[in-house]
């Protein structure tokens, strides 16, 4: 049997496949929310942290409750969830941070005090002395209080280590329930991380928070465990400062696919990464591992080939292991098998002739640079084999006010042959606007997902077309269609209408407008 150990078995390390019981704390809510740009609202705080416990993480820190008042209002609604995850705040320091952690009514805090020189006497102005002493005075009180106590100390890989285990150790012997190794500034190598959380390990459950700064975010993590941590800090998605923290899911998979470790429930990874994506504006790259575009989407004549003969054949794990689904992407790269196999799932028979005519021109597409949406093959399908497609649905006029005061979109659309009296709303755009109209024109029967909106393929001068590809679903199907259009509404609108078309195309039940 292949040894799973890593650096050869190393004597510091045990085999991660023995790692049973290793924990999340997800910090996605407090060091997530640090990165440029990030502001969550009380609602959008308890959104994410109901998905997290769904997800069976552990300690979800809710943010720090020092910041103000509005910081603490969110941490309490998130406190108030009645979760099964320990719920958490991070304190500085200082008594008061403490105090105002417990008007939240968390289960516990993660304590943060200064490890290394640069902190103690730079940062905080203090000796290494005074700072173990008053260390161990605010886990005394915390514990007084009936908290959760983890003590971080801070800027842990660049500390001197014999300080940083006197440090921990102390927070250790005055009854904090845990003590955390923290590559802060992500400076550590996996060889720093091993030795310092071996040696740690030795004082009592110890925690590890890993920034990606060098690209070692994972590597550093799943060496922690092998030295000895049995919880791992991150978030979802990997966001954070500067270049993030270590996204939860990569140690989760790695950790279950690799070693057969079962940390949390991997199904609800998808749907998890999207919300966050979503509600903090920080989308996923494509090739963003276990939750990217590209994870499991396969383009490659021979790639898809391979893949419908054997799902695993370019695969490590099945997508559905992590929520998703497998793509068949279509381009210049797309074979006989991939573009029938797309064909099949709309429900579309063709020769062997007229599949060849297909393949032949989507590869004309896709040598222009194009990706090759659902909504183009249908048309080329509809083409070639000379049928022509009744429009269930058809945008007839669009018009939108936006500048000076909110904006506002008015549509009128033809419904299975019968124009539709016109409908407006407004929204925090003319896009958004133009997407309620659409809702209030067609009615609450036709329930569609808007999964993705992206924007490219924009010209130069003043004359500029823009591209808008929107991903959209509807029970289980899903379908891609893209515009172009100098006017960006415009495009959005007329991709959108034609993917609900597309959706709705082959059911029978009519599309009944509101009362």
């Amino acid at each position: 049997m292949t040894e799973t150990t890593l650096f050869g078995g190393h004597p510091l390390t045990r085999d991660l496949s023995d790692a049973a019981g290793v924990q999340f704390l997800d910090t996605t809510l407090r060091d997530g929310e640090q990165a440029p740009g990030i502001s969550l609202s009380p609602d959008e705080k308890a959104r994410i942290a109901c998905q997290l416990d769904a997800a069976e993480i552990d300690v979800i820190e809710a943010g720090s409750a020092c910041t103000g008042p509005g910081e603490r209002k969110t941490i309490s609604r998130v406190a108030d969830l009645d979760l099964d995850a320990t719920v958490t705040s991070f304190c500085r320091g200082i008594r008061d941070d403490i105090d105002l952690a417990l008007e939240c009514g968390v289960d516990g805090i993660n304590l943060v005090v200064p490890a290394s020189d640069r902190h103690i006497e730079e940062k905080v102005g203090t000796s290494r002395a005074d700072n173990v002493d008053s260390t161990v005075e605010l886990v005394e009180y915390a514990k007084a209080q009936g908290l959760w106590v983890e003590v971080i100390g801070e800027d842990g890989s660049r500390a001197d280590l014999d300080y940083l285990e006197e440090l921990l150790g102390a927070a250790i012997d005055a009854g904090a329930d845990r003590i955390c190794w923290a590559d802060t500034v992500g400076h550590a190598t996996p060889d720093g991380a091993l030795e310092a959380v071996s040696r740690l390990s030795e004082l009592g459950p110890v925690s590890t928070h890993t920034h990606d700064d060098l690209g070692l975010a994972v590597m550093n993590a799943l060496v922690s465990i092998a030295a000895g941590a049995d919880m791992v800090h991150g978030t979802i998605n990997g966001i954070g400062e500067r270049a993030g923290n270590v996204a939860l899911e990569e140690v989760a998979i790695a950790l279950d696919h690799g070693y057969g470790v079962e940390t949390m429930d991997l199904t609800e990874v998808y749907d998890l990464a999207q919300l966050i994506a979503n509600t903090t504006g920080i989308q996923l790259a494509p090739n963003k591992a276990v939750v990217g575009q590209n994870a499991f989407t396969h383009e490659s004549g021979i790639h898809t080939d391979g893949t419908l003969k054997d799902d695993a054949m370019y695969e490590p794990y099945r997508p559905e292991k992590v929520g998703r689904e497998r793509r068949l992407a279509l381009g210049k790269h797309a074979g006989r098998a991939g573009v029938a196999a797309a064909l099949d799932e709309h429900d579309i028979d063709v020769s062997d002739d007229e599949l060849a005519t297909i393949v032949q021109r989507v590869k004309e597409i896709g040598d222009r640079g194009r990706r090759v949406t659902d909504a183009d093959l249908l048309t080329i399908a509809e083409e070639v084999k000379g049928t022509d497609r009744e429009r269930r649905v058809e945008l007839l006029d669009l018009t939108t006010i936006a500048g000076g005061g909110t904006p506002t979109a008015s549509v009128r659309l033809a419904v299975d042959g019968e124009e539709r009296e016109p409908a407006s709303s407004t929204g925090s755009g003319p896009v958004d606007a133009a997407m309620g109209a659409i809702e209030g024109a067609l009615g609450h029967s036709v329930d569609w997902n808007l999964d993705s909106y992206h924007v490219d393929a924009i010209t130069g001068n003043t004359d500029a077309v823009v591209t808008v590809e929107v991903e959209m679903s509807r029970g289980d199907r899903t379908v891609t269609v893209s515009n172009s259009d100098s006017d960006i509404t415009r495009a959005s609108v007329h991709a959108m209408v034609d993917a609900i078309d597309r959706l709705i195309a082959d059911e029978d039940e009519p599309v009944v407008a509101d009362d």
